[in-house]
C-alpha cells in the first residue's frame, strides 16, 4: 500500500494527515492546530513540526507534500494575501526542507486541492475545463484541463469595487458580517457568474471549509455550469499535497 504525508497550511489552521495514494483517503486522523498569529515563517515552520509530531511522522521517510496559500514558482513564495508579507519573494520550499531536514514538495494549496479532486474526487475522469475554488479565509483556485493542471491561477484577487473579491465573497466574509446563506450566496452568483463568463468552463467544484453544508448554498446558485460540492471536502488540500509529493 504506497503512502505520502500531506501537510495544508492555510490562513486559520494547519492541517495534515497520512494519505492511501491508491484511494486518496486519509489512512490517519486529520491532525489541526490553529495557525499562528501573524504567519510568520518562523512560527509557521514551528508548527508544522507539531503537527508532524502529533501525527507521529516526524522522522517517517514517507514522501511528504505541503500545500501553501500562495503563488508558488520554482519552491519561491510570490505573494502573501492572508498570511505575512514576509512571505512574499521568499524561498519557502528550501526554508521548510532546512528546517524539517528532509525533502517536501511545495505546492500551491488551492492547486493541490485540485489535483486531490481530479485523481479521486468529484473531478475525476471531468472532460474539458474544471475550476476548483477553496471557499475559506480567502478565495484559492485551480485550473485543471482533462485533468492536467495549469497553476498559480488566483481568482480570489479579481477586482470588485478596488478589492480583492474574496474580501467580499470568502467564507470568512460571511462569518465576519454574520450573513445569511441566501444573503451570502447572492455574493457568490456574481463571483461564479463572472468566471463563468471569462472561462467557460465545465465544472465548478467547490472546497474549502463550507464544503461541507453544500445544501446550504449550492442549490441557491443559477449557473450554465454543473457546480459540486468536493468530495474530499477540507481534506482536498492534504490529499493533493501527498499525492504530487509522490508523484
Amino acid at each position: 500500500m504506497a503512502q505520502a504525508i500531506g501537510v495544508d497550511i492555510g490562513g486559520t489552521g494547519i492541517k495534515a494527515g497520512i494519505v492511501n495514494l491508491d484511494t486518496g483517503t486519509l489512512d490517519s486522523d486529520r491532525i489541526r492546530i490553529p495557525t499562528p498569529q501573524g504567519a510568520h515563517p518562523a512560527d509557521v515552520l514551528e508548527t508544522v513540526r507539531e503537527v508532524l509530531d502529533t501525527l507521529g511522522v516526524s522522522d517517517s521517510s514517507l514522501p511528504l507534500g505541503v500545500a501553501f496559500p500562495a503563488i508558488v514558482k520554482y519552491g519561491k513564495t510570490l505573494s502573501a494575501a492572508n498570511i505575512s508579507k514576509e512571505w512574499v519573494d521568499f524561498e519557502a520550499e528550501k526554508f521548510f526542507e532546512d528546517g524539517l531536514g528532509r525533502h517536501i514538495t511545495f505546492v500551491n494549496d488551492a492547486d493541490a486541492a485540485g489535483v486531490a479532486e481530479a485523481r479521486h474526487g468529484a473531478a475525476r475522469d471531468a472532460r474539458g475545463l474544471t475550476i476548483l475554488t477553496t471557499l475559506g479565509t480567502g478565495i484559492g483556485s485551480a485550473f485543471l484541463y482533462n485533468g492536467v493542471l495549469v497553476p498559480n491561477t488566483e481568482l480570489g484577487h479579481l477586482k470588485r469595487d478596488g478589492e480583492s473579491i474574496e474580501r467580499w465573497t470568502a467564507y470568512s466574509a460571511m462569518e465576519r458580517e454574520s450573513l445569511s446563506w441566501e444573503d451570502w450566496s447572492a455574493r457568490l452568483q456574481e463571483f461564479y457568474s463572472h468566471v463563468e463568463f471569462l472561462f467557460s468552463p465545465d465544472l465548478f467544484v467547490v472546497g474549502g471549509g463550507v464544503s461541507k453544508h453544500p445544501d446550504k448554498f449550492l442549490p441557491l446558485l443559477d449557473l450554465k455550469t454543473p457546480i459540486v460540492a468536493a468530495v474530499h471536502r477540507n481534506a482536498s488540500g492534504i490529499i493533493g499535497a501527498a499525492t504530487l509529493s509522490a508523484d
